[in-house]
């Protein structure tokens, strides 16, 4: 358990017991000094802690981040979070602390309303566990005979519902025995204001553009568990409560940011082709991955007619929304220009370079594009900018030579030659971005020299298959070392999980 200042993470706070009256007389001061210094101590924790939160930037991270600091709030030492907004839209995800995947399975067979947090996301018939109401089960091993003259609940003076071991449920006894728990404290996960955006005056004008959508007001619950029977003291119950006003709003950022993301992504994954075309002659593959903010990596495959295919890797540059719709421009109309003219592979991207410069003269692409025939094993190359395709084979593995030419959109007219290329039965070319370079964090030239030796690596008995052919290379070819986004030796980081900080492309094409 990390060590917070002003928290003793290993045991409750002390009881406060009333001074004698003569120290009360002879050294009021003392005491109002000692309470001043408990307030800053608790003020420091709370700043320390929700800065760390602040540090986050995925919803994983903060969760995990939330879990270990109410852990050394509220002195426990295993906890459980599920995260579920209420408006169904997801995404959900329940994460523990200090507990396995078996442990986390055990819980899960115990009945949901039967558990504290159950009642909390779900509600219950006597209005225990309410939408805001936190709840304390003070012995979850206690049998039903122990508690049988408490009634349903105690309320306690800070509004948190307090449950004995009558409630208990008997799974919930015998997997809380197994697991060697003896109280919980669970709490919501809720969002300030209504429908989780501040609501506008009568006064304020009306917003320049369309109101964003109302986030859930209910995003899950956090529950605490103790090894022992005990419940956490009125002091940790409120500074909780103060950490989890900060939490949930920083949750309900996170929350939209993660649901623009997964929109971001889906786009861009519509916007490629949905499956490749089956050929006789040659069999396709095809690899992709995309920042979580959207990227400009494309690819394509297109038969055309007697035979010939069209194979087609790029990328524009950008990122965000509008990078993805600008490739999803550019793929339309390098399909077109490759159904009037694509044996001529320059005049392909000669026009597709007109038509970047008239209609999006701030962008910049890189391209290579490829008329292949495979009845032949040939194939007509024509490159913009961009890296050259690598051919694997039993004989070799090498690099096309292709001709040095500038990205499209940077001259005023781009040229460049064509190159023909001819494999052998059996081999693979391999069509690339660059991302799949940067992602190593190395220079270029060490860059290519890894994929050179990722391709030559490819086992004998994977080579009959493109997509094997590319697994294999991704696999020798890792990302770079998590830096200030990966995760610490623990699991992730304050700043979340590593995420592909580069998207590419890996087309695959094995002429029989």
């Amino acid at each position: 358990m990390p060590k917070v200042a002003g928290i003793n993470t290993t045991a409750p706070a002390p009881t406060q017991t009333d001074p004698p009256l003569d120290a009360l007389s002879a050294a009021p001061g003392v005491l109002i000094q000692d309470q001043l210094a408990g307030w800053v101590s608790d003020l420091t924790t709370l700043h320390e802690l929700t800065e760390r939160l602040a540090r986050t930037r995925f919803l994983d991270s903060a969760l995990h981040e939330l879990l270990r600091a109410g852990a050394a709030l509220a002195g426990a030492r295993r906890g459980l979070v599920l995260f579920e907004p209420a408006d169904g839209l997801g995404p959900a995800t329940t994460l523990g602390l200090g507990l396995s995947h078996a442990d986390l399975g055990h819980l899960e067979t115990v009945p949901r309303r039967a558990t504290s947090y159950g009642r909390l996301l779900d509600g219950d018939g006597d209005g225990i566990g309410g939408p805001a109401e936190p709840v304390v089960v003070r012995d979850l091993l206690a049998d039903t005979d122990a508690g049988a003259g408490a009634g349903a609940g105690a309320e306690t003076g800070t509004g948190t519902r307090t449950r004995t071991g009558a409630e208990t449920d008997p799974r919930q006894r015998e997997v809380a025995a197994r697991l060697g728990l003896g109280a919980s404290y669970a709490v919501p996960l809720l969002v300030g204001g209504a429908g989780g955006h501040p609501a506008q005056s009568p006064q304020s004008p009306p917003p320049a553009q369309p109101p964003l959508p109302p986030l859930p007001a209910k995003l899950g619950a956090a529950v605490w568990l103790y090894d022992e029977p005990t419940e956490p003291t009125e002091r940790q119950r409120h500074l909780i409560g103060l950490y989890l006003r900060y939490a949930g709003e920083h949750l309900s950022r996170l929350l939209e940011l993660e649901r623009a993301r997964a929109h971001v992504t889906t786009l861009t994954r519509e916007l490629l082709p949905g499956r490749l075309p089956r050929m006789p002659g040659v069999q396709l593959a095809a690899r992709h991955r995309a920042t979580p903010g959207g990227g400009g990596d494309w690819y394509d495959a297109l038969p055309l007619p007697e035979g010939a295919l069209s194979l087609a890797v790029g990328s524009v540059s950008g990122s965000g929304p509008g990078a993805p719709a600008a490739t999803g421009r550019l793929r339309a109309a390098l399909r077109a220009y490759a159904v009037m003219e694509g044996e001529d592979p320059i005049a392909v991207l000669s026009d597709l370079e007109l038509l970047l410069r008239l209609t999006e003269p701030a962008r910049t692409a890189t391209a290579l594009f490829a008329y292949a025939e495979p009845a032949r094993r040939t194939l007509l190359l024509a490159g913009a900018g961009h890296a050259p395709p690598l051919v694997v084979g039993d004989r070799r593995t090498e690099f096309v030579e292709t001709s040095l030419s500038a990205p499209l959109g940077m001259l005023s007219c781009w040229q460049a030659p064509s190159v023909e290329l001819v494999t052998a039965p059996g081999e693979t070319v391999l069509l690339y971005t660059d991302g799949l370079l940067r992602r190593t964090g190395e220079p270029m030239d060490r860059a290519f020299a890894r994929l050179h030796a990722a391709a030559a690596s490819v086992p004998a008995t994977a080579r009959d298959d493109p997509g094997a052919v590319a697994d294999h290379v991704l696999r020798a070819l890792p990302p770079a070392g998590p830096g200030p986004t990966g995760p610490g030796p623990a699991g992730p980081g304050p700043t979340g999980p590593p995420e592909p900080h580069e998207d590419f492309v890996l087309l695959a094409a094995r002429f029989e």
